[in-house]
């Protein structure tokens, strides 16, 4: 007998087309741009040449230092999305240069991303001045406090409030004021080489800055907070739904840190420009305040949010930068051009002829050897391919998936790995029959024990496909992303497509009565020869024994 049913055939087809609809309007979604974004290799893109600076004046640049900007460089163009870059040095020391190729990105954006040294401070604020060039401010001198710890004080008109008794962090007053304060009054914010930041700054010293806009400009303590204690960053979109936000979590020591400086700066009154002391606190990226938000009480946990208007991308864009670290070495523009396809369209038409080159022989197999059952394997194949497009589109439009030679590679060899499937179900079916089972029983039974197999084998290629794409990078990943997709895609179709098909087409009367065009027929599975000589055996069995 056939074992139990154990699933509803029909339910696992309508699960199978609304999850088709769903990927179709995903990747067609109106007002939305659609199309799968080509690599490097078949559309070409920006190419960014950078040349290192030290930290210091004269120091030398150390291939270590190289490698590292390197593999940052890298794991930001690849936060953009399987983007397929290539990140390159050439030569060493003070005179190597560092070549970025990202396919089909927008120049300035591309720029910005792999230029940022990423130098993250939170710094307390001192007081908010005019954004243009004033006369020189008083300077700061510091006052003792209980902690014998010096803290800066200013004698602006009016009188700033008295200094309120506090748990003090480490502040220390300018090792130069008079100089702090006459280039804090020369700072002009309307300057645009003054907003656009990669200038990397002393987080133990006082800072002038000033906010992405323009709009203000920055007297700032030394930070409490420095990047290196940043271990997540993440773009969110706030329950209120206003504007989108990057969300930072600490370690032990920033968040200790941060409830310090949450703790005194909230005992603090408001400020106004030019009044301190201060309730705020700037979050400095590369020397530009980002968002400069105030400390309404103690904040426990670790956790805080930059918030500065941003559009989405900008958001995903920072929390990238912050999320995989600063750059060892300053980097310098010196030259940024659009490049044309390494391989070009060419290939990649060579590509698509192969693959379906190679499917159309992989379809005629199929239906000259399994007839009806074939035609199951061939829709199967063809359900899969738009499945297959659907999500490279979907994932070109939303996480900036590309698409290379190399996935056109890792495509074409899935065609080979789902028809396997294909053909370890159905020979075991067949397997089945020969024993003796109805075609009904043998849809069942056949299953049961094709997918113990089928599970096995993807299993594999799954694996091999997600070894790939975390040990790997460059062309490379986006052939193991494909492989990778496509073995899921297989699975998909073989438990909610091939499989239920087939126990619907085994309960219909023609494919029972095992009609030649069935691919099920007794000469074909061998039945005929083995029921022939079986029947022969036993008449000469017969024979001998009314002999006897």
């Amino acid at each position: 007998m056939a074992p139990p049913a154990t699933s509803n055939p029909a339910r696992l087809l309508v699960a199978l087309a609304v999850t088709v609809i769903g990927l179709g309007a995903w990747a067609f979604w109106p007002g939305s741009d659609t199309g799968i974004q080509l690599g490097l290799d078949l559309q070409g893109g920006t190419q960014v040449i950078l040349i290192p600076r030290p930290a210091t004046e004269g120091a030398e640049i150390t291939d270590e230092q190289l490698q590292q900007s390197v593999a940052i460089i890298r794991q930001r163009v690849d936060g953009l999305g399987v983007a397929e870059a290539e990140v390159t040095t050439q030569g060493s020391g003070n005179g190597a240069a560092i070549v970025v190729a990202v396919p089909g990105e927008n120049q300035e954006r591309v720029v910005n991303l792999v230029q940022r040294t990423a130098l993250l401070d939170f710094r307390p604020v001192w007081s908010i001045l005019s954004p243009v060039a004033t006369p020189p401010l008083p300077t700061p001198t510091p006052t003792p406090t209980d902690a014998a710890v010096a803290t800066p004080t200013a004698t602006p008109t009016p009188t700033p409030p008295p200094a309120v008794p506090q748990p003090e962090l480490p502040i220390q007053a300018p090792t130069q004021t008079q100089e702090f304060t006459e280039d804090l009054a020369a700072l002009n914010c309307l300057l645009p080489e003054n907003v656009a930041g990669g200038t990397p700054d002393d987080p133990t010293q006082w800072l002038g800055a000033c906010d992405q806009l323009g709009s203000a400009k920055y007297a700032l303590e030394p930070a409490f907070i420095k990047g290196t204690n940043v271990t997540g960053a993440e773009a969110v979109l706030p329950q209120n739904g206003l504007g989108w936000v990057v969300s930072l979590e600490f370690d032990g020591d920033g968040a200790r840190a941060l409830a310090d400086a949450s703790t005194r700066l909230s005992a603090l009154p408001d400020c106004g420009q030019g009044a301190s002391p201060c309730n705020a606190f700037a979050i400095v990226l590369d020397g530009v305040v980002v968002s400069a938000p105030r400390f309404n009480e103690p904040i426990i946990g670790g956790q805080a949010q930059i918030e500065g208007d941003f559009t989405a991308q900008e958001a995903r864009d920072l929390a990238n930068v912050l999320k995989y670290g600063a750059l060892p070495i300053t980097l310098e523009v010196a030259d940024v051009t659009s490049v044309s396809a390494t391989v070009g369209g060419d290939q990649l038409r060579a590509g698509i002829i192969a693959g379906a080159l190679g499917l159309a022989l992989v379809c005629i197999y199929l239906l000259f050897y399994y007839r009806i059952l074939g035609i199951v394997a061939v829709v199967s194949l063809g359900v899969a391919g738009l499945m297959l497009y659907f999500l490279l589109v979907g994932l070109s439009k939303t996480v900036g998936l590309t698409l290379t030679l190399a996935g056109v590679a890792g495509a074409i060899v899935s065609i080979g790995i789902t028809a396997d499937s294909f053909i370890v179900y159905f020979e075991r079916m067949r397997d089945e029959m020969r024993e003796g089972r109805s075609l009904r029983q043998a849809c069942d039974t056949g299953w049961v024990r094709a997918r113990r197999t089928l599970l096995a084998a993807d299993f594999v290629a799954l694996l091999a496909a997600a070894v790939l794409y975390f040990l790997s990078v460059g062309s490379v990943r986006g052939f193991a992303l494909i492989l990778g997709l496509t073995t899921i895609m297989d699975l998909i179709m073989a438990f909610w497509f091939t499989h239920p098909i087939t126990v619907l087409l085994g309960r219909t009367g023609f494919m029972q009565r095992g009609s030649r065009w069935t691919g099920l027929d007794p000469e074909r599975l061998g039945r005929a020869s083995v029921i022939d000589t079986l029947s022969g055996q036993s008449r000469r069995r017969k024979e001998q024994g009314v002999g006897a």
